[in-house]
């Protein structure tokens, strides 16, 4: 296929145009790679970022591979999806989990069902993350009061909150970066 650099820019071009596109399937001319391949090719980056994540020592170590991790997971979805990166007390990653689900504009986060979850992982700390299928990652009101009402929740059992990232298609936005937190 040619340098390393080649590679890489052909695979984010095909990371890119199976998260932005709609389409069923797609042929990229003249390789005879389709959107299946593509999409083994966001398997095996996810494989890699989980990796590299769970290598980062603490995980917020690296936080621009937690952010490509995440878009991956969730970037490209339709939907609204909210999750949880959980860590233990050195901020070593335990697990991410996909925790709820909604509709194209909104997701129902239950504050009981987070603070069970982290229970079980026995966290010390976490990051939440959901996506904005409109492509916009500004936070909106609601998402600034759930951030601060899960917060208070997991407050009670002493699991610290470290960020809420927001992601699209198109990008990511970390509240924590913009004090929002």
């Amino acid at each position: 296929m040619g340098s390393p650099s080649q590679l890489t820019l052909f695979t984010e071009e095909i990371v890119t145009s199976l998260i932005c596109s709609d389409s069923e399937e797609r042929i990229y001319p003249g390789l005879g790679v389709t959107d299946t391949d593509g999409e083994r090719c966001i398997q095996q980056a996810l494989s890699v970022l989980e990796k590299r994540l769970k290598k980062a020592r603490p995980v917020m170590s690296n936080p621009t591979a937690l952010k490509d991790y995440l878009r991956l997971q969730i970037g490209g979805l339709d939907y609204e999806m909210f999750g949880i990166v959980w860590t233990d007390s050195q901020l070593n990653l335990i697990g991410f989990n996909k925790m709820f689900r909604g509709t194209i504009n909104q997701t129902s986060v239950y504050p009981r069902e987070v603070v069970r979850e982290a229970m079980i992982c026995n966290a010390s700390a976490c990051i939440f993350v959901h996506n904005h299928p409109s492509g916009s990652c500004q936070p909106s009101t609601a998402d600034e009061s759930l951030t601060q009402q899960l917060r208070s929740a997991l407050a009670l059992v002493d699991v610290r909150v470290l960020d809420h990232v927001i992601v699209s298609r198109t990008g990511t936005l970390s509240m924590a970066e913009k004090g929002l937190l």
